[in-house]
């Protein structure tokens, strides 16, 4: 099938213009210098992340570097105010402001030497340059990010300086003027700490990463491959919003993105078909932002994840494999429940484009994807090297790939035909800067929450907070920490709310759980706030990802966000069994004595016992999916709704079900599970035999 490549640059125009507008940021035709400018320093700090990952540099001089060209982006792309006048111009103080935030973000480069010679000792001229960076480096956050992780960090630049003057309760003895700029700014503590180095060594290599492939045509290519496979079935389109959605958050680490990509596409075509408008859009929104517990990017955090725990980048994958696709089958499994209740039906077969011409057409676009999964897991290389070998290859395939399509096609061969492959390098490198700004600010930003919270020792203190808030309860401390991830994550990105909360409360968690008799690796607890940090990208009502999609669907946000809430419900339950479960992570055995410790985990790589655990958690998913949604084959009643509810703990929690239950062997729980599934099955099969109009 030929692809109109002129409908697809104006799709891909439109979808740019929408994310902007969401995110506040400028907007400039090709014909404005500020565009080329914008666009010059893009190119070039693409080109120095790729040449520092092949040559090996000092990693506090790529940190600086950086975070140099973030203060450049940030200044140049967002306005100081969100207004209309303010959008179509770069203000003269705003190109000062990056000016001044290039060298204050440099003088860590600049005087290194000087800087290692005086550690705790330093200049006035150090500390000026500190305050004046940590002033510039919340106003950027202030202009990307919104208000909110701003506030948060100088809250806790406001307790590390006024410990001394808190309540008794979280008093600490507090930190100078002197000190405090110092940690925050001219150590690895601080905002040139562990989150900037992940942003700096390989988040960026895999968003260009991503932004390469989107812009080669894989986006669109997984749109209509989701369609042309799913769209005849009942609730079709729907189906391939979840599957488009998926496939796209491999390569994408923006729930934001996500919906204004797939969403133009998907929510017209399930309007079409009879979803109403709010439920069109909150099955993009659901879809969209569990993109980002997809690997291998998983919205950049499982780079911060591995570097956090001390694990390999493929264990980090490994446990996040099972949940993550559980829950993506569930949705497929509650958009079912949804077309038979609205008695929808699918698309005309005839109306489908051929599926295997199109896949045949873009396999091209599936090889990068597996070469940089094999390289990352099977053959172990480090996430920088794996990264810019799925790089290479995937521009190799850029340059090449509209020869190839012309020849196949019989269409002429040009010159402009061998050069649209470099211009899609470039443009691709633009992009993929420009999505880096967002996550390189949070992930400076959020470095002053963590130097805080190493600075002022808070950890101890919210241990002794939460566990008499929660009376010692491991569930009450778990949901606690749920819903100030979901508050927090309301106004803060994904990455930023994870480290944020990885800082605070996981290790409160592993702490409380520990006391409590309850043994969990650490990633357990890391992935829980992970979690939960990303719903609240659809949660009421902030969720910008439900506004979003009620732009595109022309539905009330605030109506599309609870229901988009409601769909992910499916998700919110999977922390809350994996940390009681640790097989859905695959971790077998913990070590009592060193939960933290990688080393001392047992994985689970018995390929049956793998399949079991899937196949397991997919049926109790199924479960909480039809007694969330009220629906199995018909209508459910309360019984069915309480057998439902009853075959979740069995199938995700057979060790602790098995003891309830007094049976012989865990796994005995799988078979209740099992046997309450079939008992539905057969009481509604009863119900439809007496009425068959209770089928839609």
């Amino acid at each position: 099938m030929n692809i109109d490549q002129h409908k697809l640059e104006e799709k891909v125009i439109k979808e740019e213009k929408i994310i902007s507008e969401l995110e506040g940021q400028r907007s400039f035709e090709t014909s404005q210098w500020q565009y080329w400018m914008i666009a010059i320093i893009a190119f070039a700090w693409s080109t120095y992340q790729l040449y520092v990952g092949t040559v090996p540099v000092n990693a506090v001089f790529i940190r600086s570097v950086h975070l140099a060209f973030a203060f450049a982006m940030v200044f140049l792309m967002f306005p100081i105010r969100k207004k209309h006048e303010h959008m179509g111009t770069i203000a003269w103080h705003d190109i000062l402001l990056g000016i001044i935030g290039i060298c204050a973000a440099l003088y860590i480069y600049i005087d290194y030497t000087g800087l290692s010679y005086r550690p705790g000792m330093y200049l006035n001229r150090d500390i000026i340059i500190a305050i004046i960076a940590i002033i510039l480096l919340l106003e950027a956050s202030r202009r990307a990010l919104g208000p909110a992780l701003s506030i948060i960090a100088f809250s806790f630049l406001l307790y590390s300086y006024f410990g001394p003057y808190m309540p008794e309760l979280i008093s600490h003895k507090g930190a100078s003027f002197h000190k405090l700029a110092g940690q925050m700014f001219l150590t690895t503590e601080g905002i040139f700490g562990v989150p900037l180095g992940v942003s700096a060594g390989f988040v960026f290599l895999f968003v260009l990463f991503g932004a390469l492939l989107e812009r080669a045509g894989a986006g669109e290519y997984f749109i209509t491959l989701a369609y042309s496979l799913l769209g005849k079935y009942k609730g079709g389109p729907a189906k391939a919003s979840v599957a488009a959605s998926g496939l796209t958050g491999i390569i994408s680490g923006s729930s934001i993105a996500n919906t204004v990509t797939t969403g133009t596409f998907t929510i017209p075509l399930m309007k079409k078909l009879g979803f109403p408008k709010h439920k069109a859009a909150a099955v993009e929104v659901a879809a969209s932002t569990n993109g980002q517990l997809m690997p291998p990017i998983m919205g950049a955090a499982a780079f911060i994840i591995a570097e956090f725990l001390g694990l390999s980048y493929s264990d980090v994958v490994m446990s996040a494999f099972i949940p993550a696709f559980v829950s993506y089958f569930a949705l497929f499994y509650i958009v079912h429940l949804e077309a038979l209740k609205l008695g929808l039906k699918g698309e005309d077969p005839a109306n489908l484009p051929k599926k295997w011409p199109i896949f045949i057409r873009g396999i091209h676009f599936i090889i990068p994807v597996f070469f940089l999964v094999y390289t990352l897991i099977v053959l172990k290389q480090s996430a920088t090297s794996a990264a810019m070998s799925g790089i290479t290859f995937l521009m190799m395939i850029m340059v090449v790939q509209r020869p190839v399509f012309a020849l196949i096609y019989k269409q002429k061969l040009t010159l402009h035909v061998f050069l649209e492959g470099f211009i899609d390098i470039a443009v691709g490198m633009v992009n993929g800067a420009k999505n880096m700004v967002p996550i390189a600010i949070a992930t400076a930003v959020a470095g002053i929450v963590v130097g805080s919270v190493t600075l002022t020792g808070i950890g101890q203190v919210l241990i002794e907070v939460i566990e008499q808030l929660s009376n010692g309860y491991i569930i009450l401390v778990l949901v606690l920490t749920a819903v100030t991830s979901l508050i927090l994550g309301m106004g803060l990105p994904t990455t930023a709310n994870y480290i944020v909360m990885a800082s605070l409360t996981a290790p409160v968690i592993m702490t409380l759980a520990h006391d409590n008799g309850y043994i969990i690796p650490a990633i357990a607890a890391h992935l829980f706030v992970f979690y939960f940090g990303i719903l609240a990208d659809d949660t009421p009502p902030v969720g910008i990802a439900a506004y979003a999609a009620a732009g595109i669907a022309k539905s009330d946000p605030i109506k599309t966000g609870i229901q988009g809430f409601t769909y992910d419900m499916r998700t919110a339950i999977l922390p809350f069994m994996f940390f009681f479960n640790n097989e859905l992570l695959l971790i077998s055995h913990v070590d009592p004595l060193n939960a933290d410790d990688p080393s001392h985990w047992t994985w689970i790589t018995d390929p049956l016992q793998i399949g079991v655990i899937f196949l397991t958690a997919c049926l109790g998913m199924f479960a909480f999916g039809s007694a969330t949604q009220s629906y199995f084959m018909i209508k459910i009643n309360t019984l069915e709704r309480l057998i439902f509810l009853a075959i979740v703990p069995c199938m995700f929690l057979p060790q602790i079900t098995g003891k309830l239950l007094f049976l012989p062997h865990p796994y005995i729980s799988y078979i209740v599970g099992i046997g309450l599934y079939i008992t539905v099955y057969i009481m509604q099969k009863a119900r439809i035999k007496l009425n068959p109009a209770l089928v839609r």
